[in-house]
């Protein structure tokens, strides 16, 4: 083979490897990875600092260079975590995050009956209302005391569980947007400083940043809020695991288009990646609202796409913290299937906390609190339990 052959081969060659798979950042300010896309992609501008391949009709496509994360390949990553929410606190929350209510106490018997099975992560959601009545205010001692008491029996519960707390206010305070009509990014900071002092020294406390944000006006906007967010809690001293919220509901689905290819650029003043850990839900109803007892979808498609996107931006990691279905057939079939697939790809999806058990009657349409007599609800003994680490 002549010397030209072997150059147009090596070119070639290197044009090849450097095509960017499907959801992968080709472009932006700075960037320095590849700017061509594989076929069947585009690589199309989602903002002046990424570019994503996606989906499209276009051969390869390359852009100018910019800049994305480094990443780090989960030196620092979670084990894998299967468990369940702990509902209570924020009974009374409305999706516009307003309150009107005192929450409800989960039963703390719930946390050594589920450990005792395997489950190593309980998610506690809690009102901000509850927390802090004042908006940027102090926290409320009282109401601490007792959420504290549940947070302490679910770490102490016997299998060495991680505890998410969970602001669940889906991104707002009484109808307001954080930072875009509502409460200011310092007001939003306030509440997690705060926290920060309280559990910052506990490293088997993650920080669920903002339950389910939805319709923000802009996805940029938001996750401005979230970064200033990670910079105060990181300022107060804490090194604790950080849940990153997308939008839509923090939607596993919408995650690789719409939210993920701005939370990839979230700094952390520790440096690196691995403690930050992005937080997706996604249930298998008709509608994925969860208000169904009946399941049509395992969603691996949709989880298969969510592992690509975050292997192709710096090897990161999600946790599903919320997904559920009811106590039929369907639901035992496709939850479980989900759950194997989350199981098999925990070195991107760290674990999963399924909904809900805690204060909810055990005639909610997705319960899974325990019976009277102690016995498990059936999907939990045949889709969840199975999957637990």
């Amino acid at each position: 083979m002549s010397m030209k052959s072997l150059l147009v081969t090596f070119v070639a060659i290197s044009c090849a490897l450097a095509q960017q798979p499907i959801y992968a950042q080709c472009g932006g300010i700075n960037w320095t990875g590849g700017t061509s896309c594989v076929s069947g992609t585009v690589c199309t501008k989602l903002n002046d600092y990424y570019f994503q391949c996606l989906p499209g009709t276009a051969t390869t496509t390359t852009t100018s260079a910019g800049t994305g994360p480094t990443g780090n390949p989960n030196s620092g990553a979670l084990p894998f975590l299967g468990g369940v929410n702990t509902a209570g606190y924020d009974f009374s929350v409305a999706t516009d995050g307003s309150f009107n209510g005192t929450g409800v106490n989960p039963p703390t018997s719930q946390f050594s009956h589920f450990a005792s099975q395997g489950v190593n992560l309980f998610r506690i959601p809690f009102a901000w209302q509850l927390m802090t009545p004042t908006l940027g205010g102090s926290i409320d001692q009282t109401f601490l005391q007792r959420y504290d008491a549940t947070v302490q029996t679910a770490l102490n519960s016997g299998s060495s569980p991680y505890v998410i707390i969970d602001l669940h206010n889906y991104a707002r305070w009484n109808g307001g947007v954080i930072a875009q009509g509502g409460p200011t990014n310092d007001q939003f900071a306030s509440i997690w400083t705060q926290l920060a002092a309280k559990y910052g020294n506990n490293e088997k406390i993650i920080f669920g940043i903002m339950n389910e944000p939805h319709d923000v006006p802009s996805v940029q906007t938001w996750v401005d809020s979230v970064q200033y967010v990670v910079n105060a809690i990181r300022a107060a001293g804490a090194k604790n695991y950080l849940l990153l919220p997308g939008s839509s509901w923090s939607s596993a689905q919408a995650f690789p288009t719409e939210a993920g290819p701005y939370l990839v650029k979230v700094t952390d003043p520790l440096g690196g990646t691995s403690k930050l850990i992005f937080d997706v839900h996604k249930y298998l109803d008709s509608d994925n609202s969860g208000t169904h007892a009946d399941c049509v979808t395992d969603n691996v498609s949709v989880l298969q796409t969510l592992v690509s996107f975050l292997k192709s931006n710096g090897n990161r990691q999600a946790i599903l913290s919320e997904t559920g279905g009811g106590n039929t057939s369907s639901c035992f079939t496709y939850l479980k299937n989900q759950l194997a697939f989350v199981k098999q790809n925990s070195d991107t999806i760290a674990g999963f906390s399924a909904w809900s058990a805690g204060a909810f009657d055990t005639t909610y349409v997705l319960t899974l609190t325990p019976n009277a007599d102690g016995s498990d609800q059936p999907l939990w003994t045949n889709a969840v339990k199975p999957n637990l680490p």
